[in-house]
């Protein structure tokens, strides 16, 4: 399991035209899921991410998780996060687990943010979305889990 996490100030994702969901300051997290996930990595993505110490404390430095700042998430389903861009110009997607596989997967990282007493806005699975983000930082980190 992959998640490209982003620090923002905003975030929102779009599908036709309608937002679906939105947060303000926290993060955005864009999940991938590989055939050989199941629960535990979801349970553990959700802790490492609402642990992770990427948020500023009163100094401006990276101390503070996006729980201790009372941040909020927005997760989308990415399934280009395990594209295989090692041979010629079209990436592969054979080891992304398909919509069965991932999407209960992603709802379980999120039901783990939820009981870590996080609020989590989503995207929409299967759907083709746009995704606004304003990064702080810029702060990226990649989580493999």
């Amino acid at each position: 399991m992959r998640a490209l996490v982003q620090r923002v100030s905003r975030a929102s994702v779009s599908v036709d035209a309608e937002v679906v969901g939105e947060v303000g300051a926290g993060l955005c997290v864009f999940v991938g899921i590989t055939h050989c996930d199941g629960p535990d990595e979801a349970d553990r993505l959700a802790g490492r991410l609402a642990g992770l110490r990427i948020m500023d404390d009163a100094a401006g430095v990276m101390n503070l998780s996006v729980s201790e700042v009372a941040g909020e998430v927005l997760v989308v389903s990415q399934f280009t996060l395990y594209g295989d861009t090692t041979r010629g110009r079209r990436p592969g997607w054979s080891a992304a687990a398909g919509p069965d596989h991932a999407e209960p997967l992603v709802e379980l990282v999120v039901a783990g943010l939820r009981e870590r007493g996080l609020t989590v806005a989503t995207g929409r699975f299967r759907a083709d979305m746009v995704v606004e983000i304003t990064n702080v930082g810029p702060a990226t980190l990649m989580l493999e889990v």
